[in-house]
């Protein structure tokens, strides 16, 4: 008969309060987050290249191309690739949870549901974007860059599946700690990517449509040797499941989780593509463009070093809490916070000794160098902010508290952020770094607020809460 919720205990009954044995577990977890966490920060960075690299080749071919390849990238950010990427961080929860518990069969059975449900989120998405040109024409984009934007997002439509079902299969692997064969099949896809994308562009003459078109293409690499791993490896035995009906039970599950995981997420990261859209209303719009797109495509770069910190520490603590272990939650908090602090004092002070040459890693213009030159101390507290709330923003998903994040992002940048951005940028007239200056002040206050939030919880309360979710929707299994 299946294994009654009743009999499982709802957190470890024998706790050590014992401060010598936290210390020593502090030291142990550190250990444990830089396992995760810095081949993490290879997969992520690697995916985000996949993306991001044409930018850098089409820069050198002119400031119409990088233009419009920058707003195109945005759109797409804005309607579709952070929309599958907030939807699947609702897996870390999930999986994660399910897997400390040691309910194993349910990470496979989760990660079916969220595929199948980012499918069909996928299907508005497409339509939305063949009209990408009459959409920034719509919004008072200068039409040159618009038409090229448009043809650069038509291109983009055939990355949208294969990266739902990477982001599924990468939180999959995630919440099992199963992060290097991540890490190989992402470096092999980029590799292609990177070849692809300089034929396509420099040999072929392509243009804006063949570096769209590799993306495409090294995504349904990864996917495929993600999807052959996850099929035969050992490691994945007793989480692999098989499509059934519970798959199609699970898909509600995943959907009330994945919408605010997904406000979570868009909330934070649209408000940084608006700012890269209102840039193309300032005065010489490419110029502007192409400088806060430099600066932005720097900070997102930086971004998924904390970024794979918050991911280690999401799957530290959805795994303790969903084993009943809330010390050993707390404690993992406590370690990768200190190793994150470490890492955004060195990024930003390597980033502001490099000010000088920053910007010819894009651009040959000497306008657009000079223009990142001038922003770059502001990038140094975008770092410094981003890097505090990306670590916490892991402990909200693995903690379950998705909707109070939402809330904190909506008031972060939308109150705070975007407002403060529109006095300084256009009505102070400090164009540029106004607009920069809002983002600033918006992820200040998440900052605080996710700060407070996280040294106020109740990890025993948060460990009996998970242990009652994951057996209250557990599949029965007969023995």
């Amino acid at each position: 008969m299946a294994m009654e919720a009743a009999e499982v205990p709802l957190l470890n009954p024998n706790p050590n309060p014992n401060t010598t044995n936290r210390w020593r577990k502090l030291g142990g977890d550190v250990n444990r987050v830089n396992l995760i966490a810095l081949p993490m920060i290879v997969v992520t960075l690697s995916q985000y290249l996949q993306r991001t690299s044409p930018i850098f080749m089409l820069g050198h071919l002119g400031e119409l191309s990088l233009s419009s390849a920058s707003i195109a990238t945005s759109l797409s950010n804005v309607t579709g690739f952070s929309l599958l990427f907030g939807m699947s961080s609702a897996l870390e929860t999930l999986c994660g949870q399910a897997h400390g518990a040691k309910e194993l069969h349910t990470v496979g059975t989760f990660t079916y549901a969220a595929i199948l449900c980012l499918f069909i989120v996928c299907l508005p998405v497409c339509v939305l974007w063949i009209y990408t040109e009459e959409l920034l024409v719509f919004v008072g984009q200068d039409p040159l860059i618009s038409a090229e934007a448009g043809k650069f997002t038509i291109y983009l439509i055939p990355t949208l599946f294969p990266y739902a079902i990477m982001q599924s299969l990468v939180r999959y692997l995630q919440a099992q700690s199963l992060i290097f064969p991540m890490l190989w099949t992402s470096l092999l896809s980029l590799f292609s990517q990177l070849l692809l994308c300089w034929a396509f562009v420099f040999k072929f003459g392509l243009g804006n449509p063949g570096a769209a078109l590799s993306i495409a293409i090294s995504y349904w690499i990864n996917v495929v040797l993600l999807a052959i791993y996850v099929m035969y490896s050992p490691s994945c035995d007793k989480t692999r499941a098989s499509f059934s009906m519970d798959v199609l039970h699970s898909m509600w599950d995943f959907f009330r989780l994945a919408v605010p995981s997904a406000v979570m997420v868009c909330l934070e990261w649209w408000s940084f593509e608006l700012v890269i859209l209102l840039s193309g209303l300032l005065p010489n719009p490419q110029l502007a463009t192409s400088i806060l797109s430099i600066g932005f495509t720097v900070t997102s770069l930086h971004y998924h070093i904390p970024y794979s910190f918050g991911a280690a520490a999401s799957t530290l603590v959805s795994n303790e809490l969903g084993a009943g272990k809330p010390e050993g939650a707390r404690v993992a908090v406590y370690a990768v916070v200190v190793l994150a602090i470490a890492e955004f004092l060195v990024a930003s002070t390597t980033l502001y000794l490099c000010r000088g040459i920053l910007g010819y890693a894009f651009s040959g213009e000497k306008e657009v160098v000079d223009g990142v030159k001038a922003m770059v101390p502001l990038l140094c507290l975008s770092i410094i902010m981003d890097s505090t709330q990306a670590v916490l923003s892991g402990v909200a998903r693995g903690s379950r508290w998705q909707h109070i994040g939402a809330y904190v992002n909506l008031g972060s940048y939308y109150i705070v952020g975007i407002p403060v951005a529109l006095v300084l940028g256009f009505v102070l007239d400090l164009k540029g770094k106004g607009l920069w200056s809002g983002l600033v002040a918006g992820a200040t206050v998440q900052s605080i607020s996710l700060s407070l939030i996280t040294s106020l919880t109740n990890w025993d309360k948060q460990a009996r809460e998970a242990r009652e979710r994951v057996f209250s929707h557990k599949i029965p299994v007969d023995h």
